[in-house]
């Protein structure tokens, strides 16, 4: 580790658990319990949480706009279910794709948010199904009230309602929840009634801000011999030295599948 004698906290907004071996602290999205060195702040928090709080509903609007959108830039590296329901419901009506990621609109949308107001529905999924995982995904089409076809976080429920949206991972299959939007994409009276309630479970905006200013308060308001948590006795040393060598071959080997992969594109247009 480069910097030994300080407070290392960890921070992501990707599905990595935090390792409290090489971490004093850590801000995730796991429901963890490790005392105050953990703070569980999903990334729905900055991506909009005070904006649907105040839910209001203008029903003409609501039933008066385009069926469904998808709006994605990756593909690589996010769950197959994602492109597999995309690929279903659309044999149903066709599904606007905004993003890189299948796109069959003639181009990518500028701003996402300003895309997603226009329809009744957006697929709303995670790259991966992981307990906590929630990201912008299920929020942002919360806040121009676009019902969210959400799949991921299987204790989505614990932040927001799930009664308000059509959470694909209640389904047994991903036919059976399709069907469930076909019906309120027919029924008006039974959309308007789900869009109706509100959208959010879990702690408010304001108490989430409390959170972190008492968890970062906690850590720089003590003395750093106080505030310290890890150790560097015992094998913990040993650990430490393991998880660093295997960081720099990790790092080597994207380094040289970047440099092949260059080198294999040049020589396909020397070729050509």
């Amino acid at each position: 580790m480069k910097y030994r004698n300080c407070i290392k906290i960890f921070h992501s907004h990707e599905n990595i658990e935090p390792d409290f071996n090489l971490c004093d602290y850590a801000i995730a999205f796991q429901h963890l319990d490790a005392g105050d060195r953990y703070l569980r702040r999903p990334l729905f928090i900055e991506s909009g949480l005070e904006k649907i709080e105040n839910k209001q509903i203008d029903p003409e609007r609501a039933l008066n706009r385009k069926f469904c959108n998808y709006v994605y830039s990756d593909w690589k590296w996010a769950d197959p279910v994602r492109e597999t329901f995309f690929r279903k419901l659309s044999k149903y009506k066709k599904v606007d794709s905004g993003g890189r990621c299948l796109n069959n609109i003639g181009g990518i949308v500028a701003n996402k948010i300003d895309f997603i107001k226009d329809y009744k529905f957006t697929i709303a999924f995670e790259n991966s199904s992981l307990s906590g995982y929630t990201t912008e995904k299920i929020i942002e089409p919360m806040i121009v009230n676009s019902m969210p076809i959400y799949w991921g976080n299987p204790d989505v429920c614990l932040d927001f309602n799930k009664e308000s949206f059509v959470f694909v991972n209640d389904y047994d299959t991903l036919d059976a929840a399709i069907e469930e939007v076909i019906r309120l994409d027919k029924d008006d009276e039974a959309y308007l009634e789900k869009l109706s309630k509100s959208w959010h479970t879990g702690e408010s905006y304001a108490e989430r801000q409390l959170k972190l200013l008492s968890f970062l308060k906690n850590i720089f308001e003590r003395k750093l011999s106080e505030a310290k948590r890890t150790t560097d006795y015992g094998y913990v040393r040993t650990y430490r030295r393991k998880q660093e060598t295997m960081g720099q071959l990790f790092n080597e080997k994207i380094m040289r599948i970047s440099f092949f992969n260059k080198e294999f594109k040049l020589l396909a247009r020397t070729k050509k």
